[in-house]
């Protein structure tokens, strides 16, 4: 199992990255400014404009290291990859898995399942820290809706059914979202979920965190053998890594969860955010340093795995994800384990 704590993620706009012997190499305004072992890097994820060498992007893929571009907004825009070196015979395992339908209901009720109590524990221990969230009720209503819809998902067996009980849940969810911020209250409200582009700070924040976690994902479910791009929950579209999207819901709850505490601890501020012509938002270079170095803090967490029951950073739970779904897959486990966040 590889470590996914080595991350270098390059937020200077304008600079370039090439390739010196074993050495990665960014450039600004044509003259060396950082220089990194490739042996010390896990993956790179780059917000620059003028992009990467040939040669860099060549090594990259020799080396299965993840090279992942993202717009400065947090926009995914796309991953190098190299040979497709996983075991043929657990890919296709795995789409015909995907394609059975019971298992296939099994697996999204298991995924949905984890994200509304991933959901509704965030919302219970923000109610328990903070009583005034619950102004009116709010909290409480749509604390009870997660839990009858968590039975209503054992009920249904065809996917689009599923999918509106996952619609209905988010939309409750995101409706009292912006009740749990306890600082700040003005500059981060938040009227609904907005995507591409964000319109509202908040919406920055979380499109930005989603876009690196589910990069995280992706690469480790490649580095297990399983095709990333081959889902079950969201629907197949070329250049989508569907299967990290739907490996993606266990952990919604706990990029939320860092936004919250950010927010409400004055880490980030209006002052990192830029509002573009077009209305959209985003962080800007101070920003996206701030919420990077704090995904990184929150990766080097140790906690206990609710299902091996060992600790281990945060940061390598999307591989023990990956691992648990191939073991699945293969017919190793009856059933694959969701994540559970306490």
């Amino acid at each position: 199992m590889r470590k996914l704590l080595n991350t270098l993620y390059i937020t200077h706009q304008e600079a370039y990255l090439s390739l010196d012997g074993e050495n990665i190499v960014m450039l600004l305004d044509g003259k060396e400014a950082a220089r990194l072992p490739l042996s010390n890097i896990e993956s790179v994820v780059c917000m620059n404009y003028p992009g990467c060498s040939p040669a860099l992007m060549g090594k990259c893929a020799e080396e299965r290291i993840g090279l992942c571009f993202i717009s400065p907004g947090g926009r995914f825009l796309a991953r190098v990859t190299g040979q497709v070196k996983g075991n043929v015979f657990l890919r296709k395992q795995q789409m015909e898995t995907f394609s059975d339908p019971e298992r296939q209901t099994e697996l999204i009720q298991n995924l949905i399942t984890a994200k509304l109590k991933n959901t509704r524990n965030l919302l219970m221990r923000s109610r328990r820290d903070y009583p005034q969230t619950d102004t009116g009720g709010k909290l409480s209503r749509c604390i009870d809706l997660l839990e009858e819809n968590q039975k209503k998902l054992l009920q249904e067996k065809e996917p689009e059914a599923l999918r509106g009980i996952e619609g209905q849940s988010a939309k409750a969810y995101f409706d009292v979202f912006d009740s749990l911020f306890t600082q700040q209250k003005e500059d981060f409200s938040l009227s609904g979920r907005t995507k591409r582009p964000p319109l509202d700070l908040t919406n920055a924040m979380l499109s930005f965190l989603y876009t690196i976690c589910t990069n995280d994902i992706a690469s480790a479910l490649e580095c297990v053998g399983l095709d990333p791009y081959i889902g079950l929950f969201h629907t197949l579209r070329p250049g989508r890594a569907s299967l990290a999207c739907d490996i993606m819901e266990e952990f919604r709850a706990l990029v939320e969860r860092l936004v919250l505490t950010m927010v409400n601890l004055k880490i980030v501020q209006k002052s990192d955010f830029d509002k573009q012509v077009s209305g959209a938002v985003w962080l800007n270079d101070d920003g996206r340093k701030k919420v990077i170095t704090a995904w990184q803090n929150k990766k080097n967490e140790c906690v206990k795995h609710p299902f091996t029951k060992e600790k281990a950073p945060i940061g390598l739970f999307p591989y023990v994800q990956a691992n648990l779904l191939a073991k699945y897959i293969r017919g190793e486990i009856e059933t694959y384990p969701n994540l559970v966040w306490g």
